[in-house]
């Protein structure tokens, strides 16, 4: 079943209510301000621009910059002395005045932002002279940290990534991103934080959807199979309970690559091999399937059935109460659901008990969930 979006996410006194964060897919980049308190993507934020196959390091680094600086750019987010942002996409009022009485006849106007009548000059926060000398996003924002959503293989915890073989990204390999990125960014932000784009799609789930889960796993189904696994909203990668790393698409099915079954590229060459004809993509399989084609139907049951059956055994050693499925063959859910069910409750019964949920937006789940992620590491 597709359960409903719960109630937003609690946040620390200590964590920043606006958090700016990218995430990245295959063949796009997405960057927004996240409004925490409201579990929302802040009106007038998101920025969306494509990435070309086989991308080089220089357009990689410079369309993530452009989509980030987009982001902070002045109409995109007004600022206000708290940090938040106008939801409706303006400049709040200068500091100092009151829009309907004038200024505090007992304060005067403040200083421009970026200085302190005590303490001189901030020489690193910047000004956006378009607000009056306020940063775009607001100063706990965007001078602060960034999440960043990113498909694996990557070296997290350095920005680093390890896409050698990967065909889309493979000229990516090796490249330092968070060092490179950073200093295009303005106003520099003091930290990046990157993690998977299966997790932060799993903890935006988590929070919006399932707070109440104690132990999450997350299953995006598109141009492959990623996942992540969540105890009482925790990442969980090095665990006997979970695969290696937490990837599921380092499982096997029949002594293959669960991948060989299960992937834009496996389901889509098995249909052109039993009938001669091209298929673009998974969107366009299932709509085949939908229209009572029998190929692509016997195609996408035997693939979540062999899917369910590999996941099986893990759900059932991590103890999961719910699963959330995204990713673009989840529109299709009506289809591909009867199958998975079958396949989880074939090799453990009790497994039919699960909550699944299909969740068709993702993106906007994994915005918000490297939001989160960024906050708390903040």
């Amino acid at each position: 079943m597709t359960v409903p979006e719960g109630p937003g996410p609690h946040r620390r006194a200590d964590e920043p209510s606006v958090v700016p964060v990218l995430e990245v897919g295959g063949s796009h980049v997405t960057a927004a301000a996240v409004d925490l308190d409201r579990a929302r993507i802040a009106d007038g934020t998101r920025r969306r621009l494509p990435l070309t196959p086989g991308i080089g390091p220089e357009d990689f680094l410079a369309t993530l910059a452009e989509a980030a600086n987009g982001v902070l750019a002045v109409g995109a987010l007004g600022a206000r002395t708290d940090g938040g942002v106008r939801t409706d996409g303006g400049a709040y009022p200068p500091r100092g005045a009151r829009p309907d009485r004038g200024a505090y006849p007992d304060q005067g106007a403040y200083p421009d932002r970026g200085t302190h009548p005590d303490q001189g000059t901030h020489p690193d926060r910047g000004a956006h002279p378009s607000l009056g000398g306020y940063p775009a996003v607001g100063a706990h924002a965007a001078l602060g940290t960034w999440g960043i959503a990113v498909p694996g293989p990557f070296d997290y915890a350095r920005g680093i990534a390890r896409y050698h073989g990967v065909g889309k990204f493979a000229s990516l390999d090796g490249l330092a991103v968070g060092d490179l990125l950073a200093p295009r960014l303005n106003p520099r932000p003091t930290r990046l934080r990157f993690l998977n784009d299966a997790s932060a799609f799993a903890l935006g789930a988590r929070l919006t959807a399932h707070p109440g889960s104690r132990r999450l796993v997350a299953i995006t189904l598109g141009t492959g199979v990623g996942s992540a696994f969540l105890d009482r909203g925790t990442i969980v990668e090095d665990d006997p309970r979970v695969p290696p790393e937490g990837r599921v698409d380092l499982l096997t099915v029949d002594g293959r690559p669960l991948e060989d079954t299960v992937s834009t590229r496996a389901m889509t060459a098995q249909y052109t091999d039993r009938t001669g004809c091209p298929v673009d993509g998974l969107r366009e399989l299932t709509a085949r399937a939908a229209a009572d084609d029998a190929t692509a139907r016997d195609i996408i049951t035997s693939a979540l059935h062999a899917l369910g059956g590999a996941l099986a055994p893990w759900l059932t050693a991590f103890e999961a109460d719910t699963v959330v499925f995204g990713g673009s063959i989840t529109a299709a859910w009506p289809l591909i659901g009867p199958p998975l069910t079958a396949g989880l409750s074939h090799h453990t019964p009790s497994l039919a008990r699960l909550t699944l949920s299909a969740r068709a937006d993702g993106e906007d789940q994994a915005l918000l969930g490297a939001a989160a992620f960024a906050a708390r590491s903040a």
